[in-house]
């Protein structure tokens, strides 16, 4: 890692875990395998960013720990990667076992339960589903009756985000890296 740690990725210990290095690490990592529209890819750290607001939007009085689980709920491609859920089930489950035990060492590190309770998960996948959506339907070429097959109908439309418009528009490297660390630091209280 670029901040000097060694992950052991089969092994994680929350002491080889460093916020800059996640959020280097998944500014360059494109959603959609890349087959997005804009200059830019759009990264799992845009990504995460938006999965935080729809989930904030869904859920208003979420404190900071539920709120950060949801910004870091894809951490883990940080070192493994963006892949797509299909893809994921037919690896089985040494891949979700390995990035499960990475995300809890990533949890731990910043003094989380190394584990979301199952409403919290229940709720962070329907932003993830909803955030899914409005990322096929405005940079992957889906319709709408696409997108809702595949993702369901969002809970929350995107006029009743505060600047869904700069949410959705892919970003450049620097700035998802910069937008993550800010809103994790906004959460946390460490800015």
């Amino acid at each position: 890692m670029l901040s000097g740690r060694r992950l052991d990725i089969l092994d994680p210990s929350p002491l080889d875990v460093e916020l800059s290095d996640i959020a280097h690490g998944l500014a360059r990592v494109a959603r959609w395998n890349g087959q997005t529209v804009g200059d830019y890819p759009f990264s799992v750290a845009q990504h995460s960013v938006l999965v935080l607001e729809l989930f904030r939007a869904q859920q208003p009085e979420a404190g900071a720990t539920a709120q950060l689980q949801a910004l870091l709920h894809d951490a883990p491609e940080y070192v493994m990667g963006d892949l797509i859920s299909p893809f994921k089930a037919a690896m089985g489950g040494n891949y979700k076992l390995v990035e499960q035990r990475l995300l809890s060492a990533i949890y731990l590190r910043f003094s989380l339960p190394a584990a979301m309770p199952a409403a919290l998960v229940k709720q962070v996948k329907k932003a993830d589903r909803e955030a899914a959506y409005y990322e096929a339907v405005e940079l992957a070429g889906f319709t709408e009756s696409e997108a809702r097959k595949y993702f369901g109908a969002p809970g929350v439309a995107a006029f009743e985000l505060d600047f869904f418009e700069r949410l959705i528009r892919p970003w450049p490297t620097r700035e998802a890296h910069d937008r993550f660390v800010a809103a994790f630091e906004a959460i946390s209280g460490t800015a």
